[in-house]
């Protein structure tokens, strides 16, 4: 889907367009009576795996299709700079699950943030979706009803528990580790009961790789809400556990478990786990957990390691970046400065070889509607908060500047200048841990893809690399 969605996008010039074509299929626009019929029965069953089952034969012909006929036709050019660039821009992975538009920003199977809102299930009345319903859509390709949702619930507390081994990996750990190396760590330890590597040991055939896989992403994407409250936990509050409340959703729980259980704090951890959940392949965390998932490795190990990648600096590690860069601009200023301070404070910024982090994007033009909803949310239920106050006036600010300096294509906001702000409103103030969050989140689109990955029977990623003077040979003739 993703493919077709980028040619048609390069055919039609057009988000719009592209969209629509997208979506055609999705919505029976383009099927017979015998697909809306298995649409029906697919809308009215409340087993995730069936659905996917389901939908697998289908995409794995059209696959097959779009290699047979197109398989020579070329989708792009690779410069120079492109290669020595960190292969930015260069088309050459299929995600089906999310696709980053430079207008619309992030579009899940097709669906933007504020139809997402609108469409997807939530756990009250004009509120935020629930996280599950984002993973049957990201599974499914299709927006589930509310009884799938709670279904999926009641499935996804059913795999929850932690097997005791894991508290002892972390308890052997400094208490000082950072909640990232922690995390990664607990993610390796549940890799024990993997059912794909024990399936794959007995020698499961190729085509039901996706069946175990699944399993194995269903068990991680469960327990991760409980892996992630026990290093906050254990790091921030003495070890002191809180069980889980087993009439709660997904990302609730995760709030509760951490100890914040108002209903602010879980409206917004279950925004939050949405909106984090996928950002298309080519990022660091997507694009590591895809690459060592096509070794077969198990999503234990394909997930750690995307987890890995999700803590550096410049990918996920950002958002508490952002957060320690307004606690400066609040030390140095105050609470409440002028526009003119805050224009003064950015320049100075820049000037002495730094960043304004949270501000800028590889893909988008326009501000990221990640930050947009976000700041609708702070709108909602926190407009006299002192720190949103100070983020507004960073919106006004920030991107004037960087477009004076002409050096910036993209001066807007992304999702991480808003999501440590909204946190801390509501008593998560460490901002160290907040990358864990966003790994908890980020579990739903790529362990999506990766059982997508296996039931497509995708191969192993091996892209060629060359030397610079390769590079220098092929630029002289």
């Amino acid at each position: 889907m993703a493919l077709l969605f980028t040619l048609a996008a390069a055919k039609h010039g057009s988000a719009c367009n592209s969209a629509l074509a997208y979506r055609l299929p999705r919505l029976g626009l383009l099927g017979s009576a015998s697909s809306w019929q298995s649409q029906q029965q697919r809308l009215s069953s409340t087993d995730l795996r069936s659905v996917v089952a389901e939908k697998i034969p289908a995409q794995q012909e059209r696959l097959k299709a779009i290699k047979k006929a197109h398989g020579d036709k070329v989708i792009g050019d690779v410069t120079v700079g492109m290669c020595i660039g960190g292969m930015r821009g260069i088309t050459g992975m299929l995600w089906e699950t999310s696709l980053l538009d430079p207008e619309d920003g992030i579009r899940f199977r097709g669906y933007t943030i504020p139809e997402c809102q609108k469409a997807l299930p939530a756990a009250v009345e004009g509120g935020e979706p629930l996280p599950e319903g984002m993973l049957w859509l990201l599974m499914t390709g299709e927006i589930p009803t509310k009884e799938q949702v709670d279904q999926l619930s009641v499935d996804l507390r059913k795999r929850s528990a932690l097997p005791p081994h894991v508290a002892k990996v972390l308890n052997a750990m400094p208490a000082d580790t950072h909640p990232m190396t922690q995390f990664t760590q607990a993610i390796l330890a549940l890799q024990t009961n993997s059912e794909f590597a024990a399936a794959y040991t007995r020698g499961i055939h190729k085509s039901e790789y996706w069946k175990p896989y699944f399993e194995d992403s269903m068990d991680l994407i469960a327990k991760l809400p409980a892996v992630a409250s026990l290093i906050y936990r254990r790091t921030y509050h003495n070890n002191q556990i809180i069980e889980a409340d087993p009439s709660l959703d997904w990302a609730a729980n995760l709030s509760h478990m951490m100890g914040y259980s108002s209903t602010g704090a879980m409206e917004l951890m279950r925004l939050y786990q949405t909106i984090h959940s996928d950002h298309e392949g080519g990022n660091v965390s997507a694009h590591t957990t895809h690459l060592v998932g096509s070794a077969l490795s198990d999503p234990y190990l394909s997930f750690a390691a995307g987890m890995t990648g999700l803590a550096g600096p410049l990918h996920g590690l950002a958002n508490q970046e952002v957060l320690l860069w307004i606690n400066n601009v609040k030390n140095e200023l105050g609470a409440d400065p002028t526009k003119e301070d805050l224009t003064d404070f950015v320049w100075d910024t820049l000037k002495n070889g730094k960043v304004v982090p949270g501000y800028g994007h590889a893909v988008l033009r326009l501000t990221d509607p990640r930050y947009t909803c976000q700041r609708e949310f702070a709108l909602k239920h926190l407009p006299d908060d002192e720190t949103f106050k100070l983020v507004s006036l960073l919106y006004e600010v920030v991107p004037e500047v960087l477009k004076q300096t002409g050096k910036v294509k993209n001066p807007w906001p992304n999702v991480d200048a808003h999501s440590g702000a909204l946190l801390q409103h509501y008593g998560i103030k460490e901002a160290n841990f907040y990358t864990v969050l966003f790994g908890v989140s980020r579990c739903l689109g790529v362990l999506s893809q990766g059982v997508w990955d296996r039931a497509l029977g995708l191969p192993i990623e091996r892209p060629k690399s060359v030397t610079m003077g390769v590079l220098e040979d092929l630029c002289k003739q």
